[in-house]
């Protein structure tokens, strides 16, 4: 399974990243939410880190607004 890590913008929904165990990913993902790029930005809304499922959507398991 992966953990995947994703930007929604203007422009959509973007793969930031990319983690084989959960563990990693919330390291990563609480990280990104603290960074001060993100919050300053004004154009990235949230970050999303989601289960990766074989053959299906994500399914998301924290989120994190910006705005």
């Amino acid at each position: 399974m992966t953990f995947i890590i994703r930007t929604h913008d203007a422009w959509g929904v973007v793969p930031v990243g990319s983690f084989e165990s959960l563990e990693e990913a919330r390291q990563a993902f609480s990280s990104l939410c603290q960074d001060p790029w993100y919050r300053q930005d004004g154009s990235v809304k949230a970050l999303e880190l989601a289960r990766q499922l074989p053959g299906g959507s994500p399914e998301r398991l924290e989120w994190f607004p910006l705005r």
